[in-house]
């Protein structure tokens, strides 16, 4: 009997792929907003950050949000996120 296979993801922060649960999706909606998806399973484009606080802020001096879902991500929904990951730590 095969092993199952582990859904690898990378990190948008650090640039690491570690599997998929040990990290955070960050999702576009439809509608254009952008949040963090601690349940992984909302509608939209998704891209993946670890539960580390730092790797959002990587992030976001990168600009890597705005690339992966191609929109301007706003300095508030980068401090939600933060406040976000604090409180799930």
């Amino acid at each position: 009997m095969q092993a199952k296979r582990v859904p690898l993801r990378k990190c948008t922060g650090c640039g690491e792929m570690k599997p998929k649960k040990e990290l955070v999706r960050v999702v576009r909606s439809p509608e254009g907003e952008v949040s963090l998806d601690l349940t992984g399973k909302a509608a939209g484009r998704g891209a993946y950050i670890c539960h580390d606080v730092a790797c959002l802020q990587q992030a976001r001096k990168a600009h890597r949000l705005e690339r992966a879902f191609s929109c301007e991500v706003p300095a508030g929904v980068y401090e939600r996120m933060e406040e976000e990951l604090k409180a799930d730590e």
